[in-house]
């Protein structure tokens, strides 16, 4: 039995000081991470100091391709079918999101995966990946 994909509808995002830039480069189509300045390492979940050595952080433009990393697809915890993931982008670091637009049946650890952005009630667009 498949299980298509059905869009869902997301909740805007909270949208404050240090993370303007990131939820406006959702509204351009790009996906940001955050880069320490002293030590270089990238980050996921965004934050202002680094979790490896406390410096300051800056924004920087990721690709957009990963992998899955680890999924779940939950067919009975709402109105639709759904999967949530860890993807492991081309930068190192590993983000929960939603795997999109596609039959839920056939995703698999170590797929390729690209970022999309879908639109939310009266925000921002988020983040969410689609089968590459």
């Amino acid at each position: 039995m498949t299980t298509p994909y059905t869009p869902m509808a997301y909740m805007a995002p909270n949208e404050q000081p240090d993370n303007v830039e990131f939820w406006q480069a959702a509204r351009e189509g790009r996906l940001l991470v955050k880069q320490c300045q002293s030590c270089g390492k990238l980050h996921w979940y965004p934050r202002s100091l680094c979790p490896f050595c406390l410096g300051d952080t800056v924004w920087r433009d990721a690709s957009g391709r990963g992998t899955i990393y680890s999924y779940s697809v939950t067919r009975k915890a709402g109105p639709q079918p759904y999967c949530i993931a860890y993807v492991k982008l081309e930068e190192g670091v590993t983000m929960m999101t939603h795997i999109v637009d596609c039959d839920l049946d056939e995703i698999r650890i170590g797929q390729n995966v690209m970022v999309k952005f879908a639109p939310s009630m009266d925000g921002a667009p988020v983040p969410v990946f689609a089968l590459a």
